[in-house]
């Protein structure tokens, strides 16, 4: 099947961009849905397409004689907002369908003088747009549609209020779709509330890892993740690498130890300002930086091109994180190689994403890096009392370079 057959106008087609030949599955289960005008719950995997699933559809429908915002496309992320922007521009440009991102991090006087030139397609985190709305800066009466991209985490509740008030202010008579690659029961009556008789797709399996992506978990002991990490890379001569950790003064505690190890890395985390985060990426993505080591301000929706490995050196508490996470790997169809260094405090969030996505992830040996922390212990009252670590082991760990020294001295 092509473009062609989804209905979309001559005009359209002729403004993507050439190397886009073939709809992916959910473009080709959400495109005749969303052109239909219905409501929509779209479930598929990270890497799937989803973007051009609801955005072509939303230029389509857009009417470029309109001056008003009649598209909202509501995102957890600034780096986000930014790439399905682009991803829009990359087709709106020529069809004279103005795209403006509104996020924090930037300047708000340039996003104030840009609506001046009347976008009809806005792409925003919900804290600006908000913010925007306050101030009468911006004006959703016109909106005809309405997306929640990741809606998952736009539906929790670090989000959901800002949610509730942005779409108070739309009009009651719009389409809504809400396209995620993950959705907890617990969220599916939030989500399905937004909605007025919802076609729901399910492109993949809910909450799956595609089947491009090889996954590896190996038990270490905590204090080694740092040495394990370094040895991998060097031992597979990787030359990109992201890697996931849990806390901000972990990107980069961890980020220097690479730097010392002679391997080129940085780190991306909140903390950053906005300017850096983009030269960031930008570096990353032109491969000057072989590790890039971040927060899961990157686990949603950022296209890397050939992504070869995602490394967890933290698991996330989260399970459906991890889904998210490694699906940074293995996007268009690629293979990619998803690797969890496991320490053995880590086992109720490892079960957790075990029974999240239905996948095995055995545990495996870390050749040169033996274990040799204990399982924490189940006291009288059901509670895991944290069993200590061997600080001898984990000295002597940290003390090796690379693993042909830890293979050296286990010949």
């Amino acid at each position: 099947m092509t473009f062609s057959a989804l209905n979309l106008t001559p005009a359209l087609l002729s403004a993507m961009p050439s190397h886009l030949s073939t709809p992916t599955r959910i473009q080709r289960e959400a495109i005749p849905v969303a052109l239909a005008g219905s409501d929509m719950l779209a479930m598929a995997q990270t890497g799937s397409g989803k973007t051009l699933a609801f955005g072509l559809p939303l230029l389509q429908r857009t009417d470029i004689e309109n001056t008003n915002i009649q598209n909202v496309v509501l995102v957890p992320t600034r780096e986000l907002a930014m790439q399905v922007a682009q991803s829009l521009q990359d087709v709106s440009t020529s069809l004279g369908i103005k795209v403006l991102t509104l996020c924090g991090g930037v300047e708000p006087e340039q996003q104030i003088a840009a609506l001046a030139l009347q976008p009809q397609v806005i792409v925003a985190t919900p804290g600006r747009l908000l913010d925007f709305i306050n101030q009468n800066l911006v004006t959703l009466s016109g909106v005809k549609h309405l997306v929640l991209d990741e809606a998952d985490r736009l539906l929790e509740m670090g989000f959901w209020p800002d949610v509730q008030r942005i779409i108070a202010a739309m009009p009651p008579k719009r389409q809504t779709l809400l396209f995620s690659a993950t959705l907890p029961v617990a969220l599916e009556s939030a989500a399905l509330a937004l909605l007025f008789k919802p076609v729901r797709i399910e492109a993949d399996e809910k909450n799956s890892v595609v089947d491009e992506i090889e996954e590896r978990v190996y038990l270490v002991n905590k204090g080694s993740k740092a040495q394990a990490l370094i040895a991998l890379i060097k031992q597979h001569d990787w030359k990109q690498v992201l890697v996931f950790v849990a806390e901000r003064n972990a990107a980069d505690a961890l980020a220097k130890k690479v730097a010392k190890a002679g391997v080129s890395v940085a780190a991306l985390h909140g903390d950053k300002d906005q300017a850096a985060r983009e030269q960031t990426l930008a570096d990353f993505k032109a491969g000057n930086i072989t590790v890039l080591v971040s927060t899961d301000l990157l686990s949603r929706g950022i296209h890397i091109d050939a992504l070869p490995v995602v490394i967890n050196a933290d698991l996330p508490p989260n399970a459906p994180v991890y889904v998210h996470r490694v699906g940074r790997t293995a996007r268009a169809g690629e293979n990619g190689l998803a690797l969890s260094l496991v320490c053995h405090g880590e086992q109720d969030a490892l079960a957790a994403i075990r029974q999240l996505t239905g996948r095995e992830l055995a545990l495996n040996e870390l050749d040169g890096f033996p274990v040799t922390d204990k399982p924490a212990e189940a006291s009288a009252t059901g509670e895991r009392k944290r069993a200590p670590r061997d600080k001898k082991a984990n000295r002597r760990s940290n003390s090796k370079r690379s693993i042909k020294q830890f293979a050296s001295k286990n010949r």
